[in-house]
């Protein structure tokens, strides 16, 4: 257990997504994953672990800002030994063709 996550060493898949908002990762984790079990809830940053077609996949909050999730980020690599690390979220566009609903990769 590291002092931000509240997981036990294996809790947490090798790859994780991490949105901003903990309720969008337990959006994530319930509409996406099957048989998600909650690793995290301290300071309301929830975190989940379950399969996505058969592969494991943790998802959780990050909190706003490069401050909170740097913390995060850290201890889930040097605490948890995470290898894959994917920021999901929202973002406005300055291009028309960008439609509302697209996928964007950055």
């Amino acid at each position: 257990m590291s002092v931000h996550i509240g997981a036990q060493k294996g809790d947490i898949a090798k790859t994780i997504l991490l949105p901003g908002d903990p309720l969008r990762a337990k959006f994530i984790a319930e509409t996406f994953l099957e048989n998600p079990k909650k690793f995290n809830d301290v300071r309301g940053m929830l975190g989940y672990t379950g399969t996505y077609k058969g592969v494991e996949v943790s998802v959780m909050g990050t909190g706003m800002g490069i401050p909170s999730i740097s913390i995060y980020v850290h201890e889930l690599i040097h605490e948890y030994g995470v290898k894959n690390l994917m920021r999901v979220g929202s973002c406005g566009a300055m291009q028309e063709h960008v439609k509302i609903r697209d996928v964007i990769l950055a």
